[in-house]
């Protein structure tokens, strides 16, 4: 059996995980909502969260990992007791990758289109609110359009993926990551200089204790799920990375490594965003018209705007790419573990199977924009990120975490021991009843929650 590959530094793994959790929601979510919900409070709420919840389930997960030297598709079998059926998990856990694939990439295409857009110039300045929203509406009505970008960006993850661990994951992913955190700053601090900056920062982290008292209760959930959800536990996508590290270091210190990177990128964001908003009179807007209408808006309309639209959707498109090369890692580990198939063949494999399945997200926003799964107002996209945010993630991070503190799945004694190995701050075998009954009621509640909005929405 050949030898399992590991990260080469410390400072890759870290960035690679990292990368597996930042995405777009870091960009347009988590800002916006800062702002909605009592600005700094909403941050302490959310750092709380992430400390009390994220923390430990990324945890679990770098555990599950590094203990099984596996990926999802067989960590259960090498860790649970033998006549125990944890393993029958890995089936719809495998397949969540799958569905998030299908339309992460087209998302990441619309990414690649507008910095194409901007770098060419074909931008034209002082764009207005409807010609950017007609931009947009042009783009989601092109199925051709739509499938050849989705196709770029895959392709491009694909021949990452190919290369290996070392050669290609690590190689490429921790300098887009060094170039996503660097152009961050550097758009942050140039923010600095905009006459909205203060306006700006007011709307986003000013503490609002009228938004507190109004909407304590919905601002918590908020934070809460931000903070479950941002990290993109419950799939294997950190498990996978916690196979490929070394014993050197806990697995605490890593966890909150990761958790920092990420939180780092989320408030970053809204300093690069709210005071261009502001300086520009353009309201700052939830989702993707935040994104791909207000800061079109507002880059059409800066001084060198071609230049500041291009590094803004580059950046954006090395956050998006991160998390493809992340979970595009995950599908081809578990194809190598359950088939016995070369990386190669693997990677030709699944990339055609990605692309057959974006076809029906893509044809969602256009020609089949008629079909509504879960609401008149939703499309086949909206559906497949309902079957991930709210039943993938939550309930796959619940299993993980009853895997750890069974008696008859990993144990709780083995999980302590994994995450002590190395150097760094020590987990406490105490937290036991902490992990077993508080996180996973929480989560749970969070399930509840999730099902009651979408379902009372629609």
């Amino acid at each position: 059996m050949a030898t399992r590959e590991l990260f080469k530094s410390r400072l890759g793994f870290i960035l690679i995980a990292a990368g597996c959790a930042v995405g777009i929601g870091n960009v347009w979510r988590f800002p916006y909502i800062v702002g909605q919900y009592g600005g700094a409070y909403f941050v302490l709420m959310y750092v709380f969260f992430l400390l009390a919840f994220g923390v430990p389930l990324v945890s679990v997960e770098l555990a599950l990992g590094r203990a099984s030297r596996a990926s999802v598709a067989k960590l259960y079998d090498k860790l649970e007791p033998a006549g125990t059926h944890w393993h029958l998990n890995k089936w719809w856990q495998i397949a969540g990758n799958y569905i998030l694939m299908s339309f992460y990439g087209i998302i990441t295409g619309w990414m690649l289109y507008y910095f194409f857009q901007f770098a060419t110039g074909s931008i034209p300045a002082h764009l207005t609110k409807d010609a950017a929203t007609e931009n947009f509406a042009n783009l989601l009505a092109s199925p051709t359009a739509l499938f050849c970008y989705m196709v770029a960006v895959v392709a491009f993850s694909f021949m990452v993926v190919v290369l290996g661990v070392e050669k290609g994951v690590e190689r490429y992913t921790k300098p887009l990551m060094i170039l996503l955190l660097a152009l961050l700053v550097f758009m942050a601090i140039r923010s600095c200089t905009l006459s909205g900056f203060k306006e700006g920062v007011a709307f986003y982290l000013k503490p609002n204790l009228e938004h507190i008292k109004d909407n304590f209760g919905e601002a918590v959930w908020a934070a809460m799920g931000q903070a479950f959800f941002t990290l993109s536990t419950g799939m294997g996508g950190i498990a996978i990375f916690g196979s490929y590290m070394s014993d050197k270091n806990r697995l605490l210190n890593e966890s909150m490594f990761i958790v920092l990177i990420d939180t780092m990128v989320a408030i970053l964001s809204g300093f690069v965003i709210f005071p261009a908003c502001f300086t520009y009179g353009i309201a700052p807007d939830a989702g993707p018209n935040l994104l791909f209408v207000a800061m079109t808006m507002v880059f059409s309309n800066m001084h060198f705007g071609a230049f500041w639209g291009a590094l803004f959707f580059i950046f954006m498109l090395i956050a998006a790419v991160s998390t493809l090369i992340a979970v595009f890692e995950n599908i081809i580990a578990a194809n190598l573990e359950l088939f016995n198939v070369t990386r190669k063949k693997a990677v030709i494999i699944n990339f055609v199977v990605v692309l057959i399945l974006a076809i029906f997200p893509v044809l969602g926003f256009n020609v089949l924009d008629n079909v509504h799964l879960i609401g008149s107002n939703t499309s086949i996209t909206d559906f497949s990120d309902f079957l991930i945010s709210n039943n993938i993630l939550p309930i796959g991070s619940i299993v993980f975490v009853l895997f750890v503190t069974s008696n008859k799945g990993m144990t709780w004694k083995r999980y302590v021991e994994e995450a002590n190995k190395g150097v760094g701050f020590l987990l406490s075998p105490k937290l036991f009843f902490y992990y077993r009954y508080v996180l996973t009621t929480v989560i749970a509640i969070l399930l509840i929650v999730g099902y009651y909005t979408v379902f009372n929405r629609s």
